[in-house]
């Protein structure tokens, strides 16, 4: 395994971080528990979860969360590898039925951690992040909470996820007229197949020091080799359908994959975090074997003509304002 500091954080995070969205929900607790055994094991120390996984999520509904992090908490204890890892998760979303009960008001934001604090069953988070922007709270309210948890030691790093760049900008500029360090990383959907972010939030973060988590690197499982699962007959109906929306540039990524001797999972990986500014990218495991089989998308190195070809066949948008503008 190899580590990059989260953006201009003096904090080294594994360049694979684990995602665990799906522990307690479609994964069950033993299998969570050789999941997160491996990933130690594999020399990941990044470990990324939220309030509301473990369940279906929707915006009316509350129950079923806060399991992945009771999961979490069960296997910490059970394993003593609290000081190994790296522990995030986040806030925003509904955690109950009441008007508070979500969002980022310093009064949500009080008890939403200390809730995960007890669900995980450690007495600090590693990285706090905001899930998602919420434009009817001030800044001064978010920084004014999140410095209160900072100073308290129940938090030693913020970041955002799902935030536009002008959120990010909005964001630092407010801590830094209070002079906190602010976010330390944001979180988001970055991978071959999906990159808007390339338009303005990635230079933003480049140009603040921002760390960038990528979500969801492989396009769930678009990237991992979905057009020879569709013609061996392994894939669901749903990808049947997605495939066949991208049926030309899937078989020339794939093709690409052949000629480099390497699995398309991992070349997506590897180019990601080529990608400047990215620290991590969160890879989520159904099984030991399928976390395993991802990690060669660390040590795998792409030429400049490997590069070439994935930007030919995958095609970025530009970076503002030249892509829409002279």
């Amino acid at each position: 395994m190899t580590y990059a500091h989260l953006g201009r954080s003096g904090l080294l995070v594994s360049r694979i971080a684990l995602g665990t969205m799906d522990f307690g929900y479609l994964l069950d607790e033993s299998t969570s528990f050789d999941v997160m055994d491996a990933a130690v094991g594999a020399g990941i120390n990044h470990f990324d979860t939220a309030d509301v996984y473990g369940g279906p999520q929707a915006a009316d509904m509350a129950m079923g969360y806060g399991v992945s992090e009771e999961v979490i908490g069960r296997w910490l204890q059970r394993s003593g590898h609290r000081d190994d890892i790296v522990l995030a998760t986040k806030a925003y979303q509904p955690m109950g039925l009441g008007p508070n009960d979500r969002r980022l008001s310093a009064y949500h934001l009080r008890r939403a951690c200390d809730a995960s604090l007890r669900r995980l069953q450690t007495d600090h988070i590693d990285l706090y992040q905001m899930h998602h922007v919420d434009r009817a709270t001030p800044w001064e309210e978010i920084w004014q909470a999140m410095e209160l948890l900072v100073r308290d030691g129940k938090v030693s790093y913020v970041g955002s996820s799902n935030f536009a760049a002008w959120d990010v900008a909005l964001a630092q500029s407010a801590a830094t007229t209070r002079h906190f360090l602010g976010l330390t990383s944001e979180q988001c959907l970055y991978n071959l197949a999906k990159r808007n972010v390339e338009i303005e939030l990635v230079p933003a973060l480049r140009s603040l020091g921002i760390g960038l988590i990528a979500y969801s690197p492989l396009h769930a499982g678009l990237l991992a080799g979905a057009l020879e699962a569709v013609t061996a007959g392994r894939a669901s109906s749903e990808m049947q359908q997605r495939v066949a929306t991208q049926h030309d540039q899937l078989e020339a990524y794939e093709g690409l994959c052949r000629e480099l001797d390497a699995k398309p999972a991992n070349v997506a990986l590897a180019w990601l975090l080529g990608t400047p500014g990215v620290s991590t990218a969160i890879v989520g495991a159904g099984s030991v074997e399928q976390l395993r089989a991802n990690l060669g998308g660390v040590t795998l190195s792409l030429g400049a003509e490997a590069v070439q070809k994935l930007e030919d066949i995958w095609p970025g948008p530009g970076e503002a304002p030249q892509a829409y503008a002279w």
